[in-house]
């Protein structure tokens, strides 16, 4: 974390063989605080005019389509709670809600970052970006938790109760010829960085 209240997160690996590298991470966010209700009230914004769907398994379809009309376009800021749950959408019946990955309409250059997402909460008026050198973003709204689940502080976790953001090339892409490829030759270096920027308003 810098001073600047900025948590960046900074992969990088050389590989000895050609090898298939896509790291990122499951971090998890409720700005109302651990255990303390649900994320549906947090208002999401994607960067990302494209998805790519998922078969009943969760597992890409190799498909790239567009969000423009569906409840997955948070090209704009959404309640998460709004759409979540639209009956008849194939893509929210297989993740029992968003779990899936999310096409940067404006990806990282020359290495620089890109922004891929924003979010909001307007009861604790904490705020985030996240910006990356990734092509992609995994929007997760905590449909598999449960009470069972029980946090640090002693208290249960509920559905949806956290949500991850987590950036990353295309989920199974070494199976899909037209995803970005994730093949990293032997010494060449692969590196990927990731920023979570905190704020209020």
């Amino acid at each position: 974390m810098t001073p600047e209240n900025v948590w960046r997160i900074e992969y990088e690996a050389v590989p000895d063989k050609k090898t298939p590298i896509n790291l990122t991470q499951h971090i998890y966010f409720n700005f109302n605080g651990e255990a303390e209700g649900t994320i549906l009230d947090h208002e999401l914004t994607l960067c990302c005019d494209k998805m790519t769907p998922v078969d009943a398994g969760l597992i890409p379809t190799g498909e790239i389509t567009p969000v423009a009309g569906t409840p997955f376009d948070f090209t704009t800021p959404h309640k998460i709670g709004e759409r979540v749950d639209t009956k008849g959408d194939k893509q929210l019946e297989y993740g029992n809600g968003y779990d899936h990955n999310f096409v940067l309409t404006n990806p990282s250059k020359n290495g620089e970052l890109a922004q891929a997402a924003a979010l909001y909460d307007a009861k604790s008026g904490r705020y985030m970006e996240v910006w990356t050198t990734e092509p992609g973003i995994q929007f997760y709204c905590g449909n598999f938790l449960t009470d069972k689940m029980v946090g640090k502080q002693g208290k249960p976790y509920q559905f949806r109760g956290g949500l991850a953001l987590e950036t990353q090339h295309y989920p199974d892409s070494p199976n899909q010829p037209n995803f970005p490829s994730t093949i990293v030759n032997p010494g060449q270096v692969y590196k990927t960085t990731t920023e979570y920027r905190f704020g209020t308003k």
